[in-house]
């Protein structure tokens, strides 16, 4: 009897001390309570939505106290308006997206990102026959050609096409997304016009265009050129290397080159689900900080197990080589030339994942110039729109989370005293400085685009 009395005891002792450590877990757990468990995000298939993959694969929203699944979506256009509707909790975001639906081009909606998924990960392609025509122009040096390739080597091309009678058609994504502001300033830095916009009367973004932008879903990029229809494209990956594995084009710059460090996507929400699950989203971006952080450790060590996540069909659904050959640290350019680009893709490196006012600056700036904004804004409004969308209150309270938990280390991060603005940098292919507390006078430097009052009127700019 007496055994079996000790026995008791000791079950006893267990129950009483599992009960203490679940009543302790449950009041920790209440302290920030998930107003929402069962998440749906959305991504388009394309390299840079790994920290999403990472996040789910690695468990880390799981570690959240969330259930989460991810979907692939048909194009942006698709993505930003389940978004909106509410049938998506958040999204893979092009980072000029937020901005285009703030200002009502296309679909008006409230938008907020507390959060960066990458810098950098695009390049501009062209097709072979265009890409033969453009060598002659491009300098060399010890063998090999000097890179970056500027968009000047492509004019005897356009002028080709001219005198043929021939459009000169080119591809991006989305209308205000990033690969058709790199797309364009691109072009104009070379002194090619890439056409204006006059909403709401013309939203073809071709007037008074040498080259005629027009959009296209990624993973329709290469065979579409392939087709004859587009000559050349801006998107992200595996798209560019997709079109050099298969011989039927070759990437010419990529957007590291073209503007070094770059956001590229977001992670974005409707401001009324931020508004309604405060906490559920800062249990998100944790788990998007963690995937980042996994990504960058250590010199990229982890990115060869990343890339065999993403060549699954539910995520990007491209080869292993083809993911792995803009991912792990090199770039191919013409067939055969694979260069080292370690930056490629950043995902937390370089404060990567913190959301800057001065990116979502740099956006407005861009789509004032090419007349997406067809009247002049203040600088004031570039400040106050920008602080409207992008939220690093809520990113640095998750990083603040983790730090406590161990998780990560406070140098991680930005300081408390961070102003969302970088300072003024002229790491873009041309040379220009650019300054986000000044916008319009950002403007001002650049030959080709709207500045000041001007604004397209008839197919016309007018002061």
């Amino acid at each position: 009897m007496q055994q079996t009395g000790q026995l008791t005891l000791k079950k006893w002792l267990t129950v009483l001390a599992t009960v203490s450590t679940i009543s302790f877990a449950s009041s920790a757990f209440t302290a920030e309570k998930l107003e929402k468990e069962s998440l749906k995000l959305g991504f388009i298939k394309l390299t840079d939505m790994a920290p999403l993959a990472v996040a789910l694969e690695k468990g880390y929203f799981d570690d959240e106290g969330l259930s989460v699944q991810l979907e692939a979506q048909a194009n942006w256009k698709v993505l930003l308006d389940r978004v909106i509707s509410g049938e998506l909790d958040g999204a893979h975001m092009l980072a000029t997206l937020p901005f285009g639906a703030a200002i009502a081009y296309g679909t008006k909606a409230d938008i907020v990102s507390a959060f960066t998924l990458t810098l950098n990960g695009d390049a501009i392609t062209v097709s072979n026959d265009v890409w033969k025509q453009m060598k002659p122009q491009i300098p060399i040096k010890d063998g090999k050609l000097v890179h970056p390739i500027k968009a000047d080597t492509l004019k005897p091309v356009l002028e080709k096409y001219k005198i043929a009678g021939k459009p000169f058609n080119m591809a991006m994504t989305f209308p205000v997304g990033t690969h058709n502001m790199k797309l364009r300033y691109w072009l104009a830095a070379g002194g090619i016009k890439p056409g204006y916009y006059a909403p709401p009367q013309d939203t073809s973004g071709q007037i008074d265009a040498e080259a005629m932008l027009s959009v296209t879903p990624p993973p329709q990029m290469p065979s579409t050129m392939d087709s004859g229809t587009i000559a050349g494209y801006c998107v992200g990956e595996p798209w560019n290397q997709q079109a050099v594995f298969k011989g039927i084009g070759v990437p010419v710059i990529s957007d590291y080159e073209l503007m070094k460090n770059s956001a590229e996507k977001i992670f974005g929400v409707n401001k009324a689900w931020a508004d309604k699950n405060p906490n559920t989203h800062k249990a998100v971006i944790k788990a998007l900080i963690r995937a980042s952080m996994w990504l960058d450790a250590e010199n990229n060590k982890n990115r060869d197990e990343g890339v065999k996540m993403l060549s699954q069909k539910q995520y990007v659904g491209a080869d292993y080589e083809i993911i792995a050959n803009s991912m792990n640290g090199t770039f191919e350019y013409e067939k055969g030339d694979k260069r080292d680009l370690p930056d490629f893709n950043v995902f937390f490196r370089h404060n990567g994942s913190y959301p800057y006012y001065s990116d979502a600056v740099w956006s407005l700036t861009q789509m004032r110039r090419w007349g997406q904004i067809n009247e002049y804004k203040t600088d004031a409004w570039y400040m106050e729109t920008a602080k409207q969308i992008y939220r690093p209150d809520v990113y640095m309270a998750a990083a603040k989370a983790l730090v406590a938990e161990g998780k990560a280390k406070a140098a991680d991060f930005p300081a408390d005293n961070e102003t969302g603005f970088k300072a003024p940098s002229a790491d873009f292919i041309d040379g220009v400085t650019y300054d986000a507390t000044k916008p319009n006078e950002y403007l001002e430097k650049f030959t080709i685009g709207l500045k000041g009052k001007q604004k397209v009127v008839g197919g016309k700019v007018v002061d």
